[in-house]
């Protein structure tokens, strides 16, 4: 194994500079007012989890989990997603509080990458939990939030697409059989490798009706009718019950007013073992990937002796601030600039003028090399050098 460089990184770590570190800050303060307002409880949790609770009720691949042992031999992980460390603390810390309840957060993550590939290891991310409602108004709180936080945040031109893991399912195993055979097409779908997908569709000992109707599982995506052709497709009744869950949040979500953004994605895949009904993800007009997603995950606090149904959502930060595309100036409003005899009126100066809200850099003339460099960084600057006025006025 070669030695790292001087300034070589882990990979898929990567240093949040000034001006992007603002950026996130400011983004992070406007969406936590928003979810809060709605009533949602901030919670934390410790950076590492044993890997026997929450690496295993993880939706994370395994080989995306960072491991190390304790002292005491224990393997644990750093934290890779929060839904299942809520669901801990909602079955232990919290389990004597009536649900439903309404937590949030805001963490760094940690996903480990096999190759670099532009992905982070570490990034932050903004979300809610909503444990123990397991009405459509509970989904359509979610999906309204995530949005109201999207707009918040100051990014205009969205999208959010809906689908049901139970419709996905019962197409699936209508036509396969096998859970074996539907997992591997579950696969191409949840990793959006459609031209994979319908290479392996053609390959199946199928008739072509059948051939026909798992590709015509990713023709589903648009608005309210292709929720039709959706029943066109498998009529059994998980696929019923998924697509009346679907027209009921419909009719949440124009309440709401969220059905502008709205769009059906008949074929979104989250996590294999995951998400147990309505799932959802919002893209930004600049990125072709989601920023944010969710769903909802009925069976995960059973794994921790509470069962209970869920639904939440999180916000990658990182990509919601690509998805704005504007970062803010590393630039402080007002340089007060002194020499020596004149510090103590610098220093009041700029203690007033922080008094009334500005940014103020107090900054001492003999620790600067290039004050040309320095002073055209900011909007105003203003000098307290050599002998006061006052006291020229006294000599003369």
């Amino acid at each position: 194994m070669s030695q790292p460089f001087m300034f070589e990184k882990p990979i898929g770590m990567r240093d949040t500079l000034p001006a992007l570190y603002g950026t996130k800050r400011s983004l992070r303060e406007r969406m936590e007012e928003k979810v809060e307002k709605w009533g949602y409880r901030p919670i934390k949790t410790p950076s590492l989890e044993f890997y026997d609770t929450i690496g295993n009720a993880s939706a994370i691949l395994d080989q995306q989990l960072f491991k190390l042992l304790d002292q005491e031999g224990n393997t644990l992980v750093l934290r890779p997603d929060m839904t299942a460390p809520i669901a801990r603390v909602a079955s232990s810390s919290l389990k004597e509080e009536p649900l439903p309840l309404r937590l949030s957060y805001h963490t760094p993550l940690f996903r480990a990458q096999q190759r670099e590939g532009g992905r982070p290891a570490e990034f932050e991310q903004l979300g809610v939990e909503l444990v123990g409602d397991k009405s459509a108004s509970a989904d359509g709180e979610v999906i309204a939030l995530m949005a109201e936080t999207l707009h918040a945040a100051g990014l205009k031109d969205f999208q959010i697409a809906v689908g049901h893991i139970g419709y996905v399912n019962a197409l699936l195993k209508d036509i396969v059989g096998s859970e074996d055979r539907a997992g591997v097409l579950r696969r191409y779908l949840y990793e959006k490798n459609y031209v994979g997908y319908k290479q392996h569709v053609k390959s199946l000992p199928l008739s072509s009706i059948d051939k026909d109707r798992l590709l015509g599982l990713l023709k589903l995506r648009g608005g309210r009718a292709k929720l039709d052709d959706a029943r066109a497709l498998v009529n059994n009744g998980e696929a019923a019950k998924a697509l009346e869950d679907l027209e009921e949040l419909y009719e949440v979500l124009e309440t709401f007013e969220v059905t502008p953004y709205l769009s059906f994605d008949l074929n979104l895949v989250m996590h294999m073992e995951y998400y147990t009904g309505i799932v959802f993800e919002g893209y930004g007009s600049k990125l072709g990937f989601p920023l944010s997603s969710g769903g909802r995950y009925d069976e995960l606090l059973a794994k921790f002796n509470r069962p209970a149904q869920a639904t939440g959502f999180g916000v990658r930060m990182d990509l919601l601030t690509e998805a704005i595309g504007e970062t803010e100036e590393n630039r402080r409003q007002t340089l007060v600039l002194f020499s020596k005899e004149r510090r103590k009126e610098a220093l009041a100066d700029a203690k007033a003028l922080r008094a009334e809200g500005q940014v103020v850099v107090l900054q001492d003339m003999t620790g600067v090399e290039d004050v040309d460099r320095l002073t055209e960084q900011f909007e105003e600057v203003r000098s307290f050098i050599g002998r006061s006025p006052k006291e020229d006025t006294r000599d003369a």
